[in-house]
């Protein structure tokens, strides 16, 4: 059912759905059970305005485009110019700084950290006498006020706006005219013309829709901050997603205290870089060797931990992956995983069972990467399967050891990528021996101090690391 409002011939029918506001599914009546994404209790009725007035054919004015097809060859290509953020973590996962006209969705966790970034941006970009406008719709001018004296952000250039009228904020906008504008949160703002509440999928696509409008046109670069689910993705619909131009996530546990923002979108840059922060009194502040970070706390001599040097875009980050095996009390053994996917610590245990005859499918197995970093690249693999083997036997792999190469379902160990920057890292860090596959080995000069060490096969991996445990022989390139 729904309202007629208005007379005559412009007459306007309130019409009645049902929105979820998980994934943005709409249906005519609610539903206990979203069909889009299976959540429950998602469905919120809101309203929608639709105009009963009969239009002649299928294309109106407003629908009609002054813009004609060029040839691609006739088409001027510039390079985009960028705003230093004097923030080095952040331009790297920007791709080098933030690209004026650009719209970017910052993601995270309820007090990771998100207000406290854009904000501190917004100072260093105000500190170099370049105009910044933050707008808090969950926070007054006083809390704003209180966060930026606690991080010691005074600058003229900086203006903070506490509003929630999209209308009134592109006033705003206009009359400023800055060059960068915070958005905290999207999920606050509204424009008076959709009749649903702040957050809901509606006015979150229309408000995004607007503020997409406004970079684009003006070439003014806004950050706007998502709420995120239970499940950790951002609130709202998955269009919100494509319709930015950036997305970042802020990852990391409250608890601690290092926050990783890692990019899932760019536009403008690569998708595989990451920023670490670690959180303080006065702030976020960089780390720019994260390597030492996640191993300062590690344990010599312990079974069931490997070092691994793993790429996250262009930065080599070396990371301490711990296992523990122990007899299981279930029928079916346990197989769980920290910061690294669970299939893959199934798939590795059963090559270990088949090509080299450890008996594990009665143990269970828990499997971490110590930091809370999130680790997916293949050259992973083989460290996972000598800290395994380790943990199994109870015998420790060498404190001096760092481990890199691929595994295949043959037992097999296959090349990785950049192998000389991973060896550079690790020696970098006082490391003695790198264990890499055998075919990385060549047309690469490794540096002084460091063995490499060429392995072919798990066998030969892990006779190498726990010392006689296995047999076979692994080749040496000697340096």
């Amino acid at each position: 059912m729904g309202v007629v409002l208005g007379r005559g011939k412009n007459m306007v029918k309130r019409k009645t759905k049902y929105v979820c506001q998980e994934c943005g599914y709409e249906s005519t009546k609610w539903m206990g059970k979203c069909p889009g994404c299976q959540s429950w209790n998602s469905m919120v009725e809101e309203f929608e305005a639709v105009s009963t007035t009969k239009k002649r054919g299928f294309v109106t004015s407003a629908t009609i485009s002054s813009s004609k097809p060029q040839p691609i060859t006739k088409i001027e290509h510039q390079l985009e110019e960028r705003y230093d953020t004097h923030i080095r973590e952040l331009n790297r996962v920007l791709g080098g700084g933030v690209v004026p006209g650009s719209l970017v969705l910052v993601g995270g966790d309820p007090g990771i950290g998100k207000s406290t970034l854009l904000l501190q941006v917004s100072g260093e970009i105000a500190k170099h006498k370049k105009r910044v406008l933050y707008i808090s719709g969950e926070e007054s001018l006083k809390q704003t006020k209180l966060r930026a004296d606690r991080l010691n952000i005074t600058y003229d250039e900086l203006f903070v706006l506490a509003e929630t009228d999209v209308e009134h904020i592109e006033k705003m906008i206009e009359e400023i005219q800055p060059i960068l504008v915070v958005i905290d949160s999207i999920q606050t703002v509204y424009l008076d013309a959709i009749s649903s509440a702040p957050g809901s999928v509606s006015q979150v696509r229309e408000c995004t829709a607007a503020f997409m409008r406004i970079a684009k046109t003006s070439g003014i670069a806004i950050f706007i901050v998502g709420h995120v689910t239970k499940q950790g993705a951002i609130a709202g619909p998955r269009l919100l997603e494509h319709m930015v131009d950036s997305v970042l996530y802020f990852e990391g546990e409250r608890h601690h205290t290092y926050r990783i923002l890692r990019a899932v979108k760019n536009r403008f840059g690569s998708t595989n870089e990451i920023g670490i922060f670690e959180m303080k009194e006065v702030g976020l502040e960089e780390v720019l060797n994260p390597s030492e970070i996640f191993l300062e706390e590690r344990s010599a001599g312990s079974a069931g931990s490997a070092v691994v040097a793993s790429l996250e875009g262009t930065r080599t980050v070396l990371v301490e992956i711990q296992a523990l095996i122990s007899p299981t009390s279930f029928g079916n053994p346990r197989r769980m995983a920290t910061g690294i996917d669970h299939n893959r610590i199934s798939l590795l245990m059963a090559v270990l069972e088949k090509r080299v005859g450890l008996l594990l499918q009665n143990q269970d197995a828990y499997i971490k990467v110590a930091g809370g970093v999130k680790l997916d690249e293949p050259s992973i693999d083989l460290a996972i399967a000598v800290a395994i083997a380790s943990s199994f036997r109870d015998s420790p792999t060498p404190p001096t050891d760092v481990i890199i190469g691929e595994v295949g379902l043959t037992g097999e160990i296959r090349r990785v990528s950049r192998i000389e920057q991973r060896v550079i890292e690790a020696a970098k860090l006082g490391f003695k021996r790198v264990i890499v596959p055998e075919n990385s080995i060549g047309g690469w000069t490794a540096p002084k101090g460091i063995e490499v060490v060429g392995v072919n096969s798990v066998n030969d991996a892990l006779e190498v690391t726990l010392g006689g445990m296995m047999s076979g022989s692994a080749p040496r390139f000697e340096l």
